[in-house]
């Protein structure tokens, strides 16, 4: 159900900083599994739940924040780490897997495809970008993976609590395929998804690295541009792969890793037939 009729970017940022964050119904299947073995429970199989869902990511670095001490000089942006510093009965007890963005969504089957779509494009983002930093001897690349893995999570807020207006959105793209995204979100919205990002990431006081990994603005830095690439090409992957922005992904990814635009299709797999998007994340 679409939530009550925001004032503007402000109310969204309030309300959004006070809401439940939604997590997959997989993740929550998974962490249960996990949290009835006791004698297997470890935060490494944790994080590897984590590391999948993008919301759930999102809500366990938030809590981690609020709960910083002052004395606290080192950011945490590692999932696995932030469990560590957090402790597992901790976790559990403050980061609930739960409400479930299949039941937020429920009577609402064109947004839940549309938000899961999402999420496995974070996913494939996060899985191009840390394959990139290795290959750049970044000895930090989970840092660079969370950054992609979370470059669209405002995105996936709004269809959670906004679906109406994303599928307004996301009509008025396909009917204009020259329409910009971010045009059409200030004309439904009032903002760009861009600006409530950047906004929530200071409400919630991200960690100042990770903040500037997803900075457009820092793209001259190496790992800005690791991560920026990595989102464009799942973005624009995921329309198939003779999608017409994908020859400058393969230019710009070939000047990163110096390779060749050929040898980066080869890569990335665009030698493939073009790429089905499934509607969920897991069997």
């Amino acid at each position: 159900m679409q939530h009550q009729k925001m004032l503007g970017l402000a109310e969204w940022v309030y309300f959004l900083s006070q809401v439940d964050i939604p997590v997959l119904k997989q993740t929550a299947r998974s962490l249960t599994a996990l949290r009835k073995n006791e004698r297997d429970l470890s935060a490494r199989g944790i994080a590897n739940v984590i590391r999948h869902d993008p919301m759930m990511t999102v809500k366990l670095l938030r809590q981690l924040q609020q709960l910083k001490r002052a004395s606290q000089e080192h950011e945490v942006v590692e999932v696995d780490q932030a469990l560590m510093m957090l402790g597992l009965d901790m976790f559990f007890k403050k980061v609930p897997a739960e409400p479930l963005a299949e039941t937020v969504l429920s009577g609402q089957m064109d947004a839940l495809s549309c938000l899961l779509r999402v999420m496995h494009r974070s996913n494939r983002a996060s899985t191009f970008a840390v394959d990139w930093a290795v290959r750049l001897n970044d000895m930090h690349h989970e840092e660079v993976r969370i950054a992609a893995l979370l470059f669209d999570i405002a995105e996936l807020l709004m269809w959670c609590f906004a679906p109406v207006d994303m599928l307004t959105i996301r009509a008025m793209q396909q009917q204009d395929k020259t329409l910009r995204s971010s045009d059409a979100q200030e004309r439904v919205l009032g903002f760009t998804l861009f600006h409530l990002q950047s906004a929530l990431a200071l409400k919630w006081s991200l960690p100042k690295l990770l903040i500037a990994l997803m900075d457009a603005e820092c793209a001259d830095q190496q790992r800005v541009r690791n991560v920026l690439l990595a989102v464009n090409l799942a973005r624009h992957s995921a329309n198939g792969w003779a999608d017409a922005a994908l020859p400058d992904d393969y230019a710009d990814i070939g000047n990163l890793l110096h390779m060749q635009p050929e040898e980066v299709k080869i890569m990335v797999g665009a030698q493939e037939k073009d790429l089905c998007v499934p509607d969920k994340l897991h069997p």
